[in-house]
């Protein structure tokens, strides 16, 4: 037996010289690493080897285009540089020490998640309102185990959503993004201190979890309104002496950090108002109508890159509301809301065809009475 064991040492220890190495080390060390697009990335790949040999060690499976490969002895670095989404994928590290070969993968996966929610309504009326909408613009990956939806009423988070709409998104690039819209059925908002209403987005992927919110304002009716681009749910303007209310300009600062936005002016026009949205962002922009009391669809629209106009016919009341425009790219808001005119609802034809018999039976009767009583005696 002994013997036996003795004739096998050295072929074990044979087979472990042949090719010694320690192990294949990346990092970082995760086996799915997540780079946001436009951003950069690296993943580094190590190998040493115990025989003092020297070490290969190679990053494979990767289009030259969409990354930079340095190589040197016991390392190779993987440089991902404004990441596009063509940058995702598997990708394979490759080492070896003399007949020892070893193998370690990474799964990149770029995802995009800017600050760009927008809720409709822009702001509730207790009593009246009862389905928010909440939208995420410009993301990816949009599967709910990676993007989720969900609505705040003060610190309690209202149940599931009704419906989950996954949509793409107008791009100008190749990148492929989506809008992910959440609905919900919200419970009586009739109490003395209306709560804080959030809509919050959160993505969650390996190594990263980003959340944005956006505040949609309560009211208590129609006498208040906030404009729907605060984000202080105590601020609010009062409309019983005025027209309409535009939103807020940017706060004072430094002008060149702050992101441009755009603006809508009003001006009277044959048969009602005309509005225009327009941004002064220089070239390579567009704006476009999103949102209006009625849908769209009922208005007259021409757009024209940078503006964007809508009529608004003032026939009977007119319509009350809030109006919307989006900058993109950016998706920067703009809001305004008008409220409608006083006016008593028009009189139906049958109403003013017996007021025209009614009063000529009085004009005839009144002649009658004055042809009698001036009549001569004889």
């Amino acid at each position: 037996m002994e013997r036996g064991l003795a004739l096998l040492l050295p072929v074990f220890l044979g087979l472990l010289q042949r090719g010694r190495g320690g192990p294949l080390e990346v990092e970082p060390p995760d086996s799915v690493v997540a780079v946001s697009l436009g951003g950069s990335r690296q993943l580094t790949c190590r190998l040493s080897c115990a025989d003092r040999r020297a070490p290969s060690v190679q990053w494979r499976g990767l289009d030259t285009s969409l990354g930079a490969v340095r190589s040197d002895a016991g390392s190779s670095v993987l440089s991902v540089h404004n990441a596009s989404l063509s940058a995702a994928g598997t990708h394979v590290c490759v080492g070896s020490c003399g007949n020892l070969t070893l193998q370690r993968t990474v799964q990149l996966l770029v995802f995009a998640f800017p600050d760009q929610l927008t809720v409709s309504p822009v702001a509730l009326v207790a009593k009246q309102d009862r389905e928010v909408a909440c939208t995420a613009h410009n993301v990816t990956p949009a599967s709910p185990e990676a993007l989720s939806l969900s609505l705040l009423l003060g610190d309690r988070e209202l149940g599931e959503a009704l419906s989950r709409e996954v949509e793409e998104e107008p791009q100008q690039g190749e990148d492929l993004l989506f809008r992910v819209t959440g609905r919900w059925l919200l419970p009586s908002l009739d109490t003395p201190t209306l709560p804080a209403l959030r809509c919050r987005a959160t993505m969650t992927l390996p190594g990263v979890q980003l959340s944005h919110q956006r505040a949609i304002p309560v009211l208590h009716s129609l006498t208040s309104r906030e404009p729907p681009g605060t984000t202080s749910p105590g601020a609010t303007l009062e409309l019983s002496s005025t027209r309409s209310s535009e939103s807020p300009a940017p706060l004072a600062g430094n002008s060149s950090a702050r992101p441009c936005r755009p603006k809508i002016h009003q001006s009277p026009a044959a048969g009602g108002l005309e509005l225009l949205c327009e941004a002064a962002c220089g070239p390579g922009v567009a704006v476009g109508w999103t949102q209006a009391p009625g849908g769209l669809e009922a208005y007259q629209r021409r757009e024209a890159g940078a503006r964007a106009w809508l009529s608004v016919p003032r026939a009977g009341c007119g319509p009350e509301g809030w109006f919307q425009c989006r900058l993109d790219p950016g998706g920067q808001m703009a809001s305004l809301y008008l409220v409608a005119e006083v006016c008593s609802p028009p009189a139906p034809p049958a109403l003013w065809t017996g007021s025209l018999v009614l009063g000529l039976l009085l004009l005839a009767l009144l002649a009658y009475r004055l042809r009698k009583r001036c009549r001569p005696a004889r």
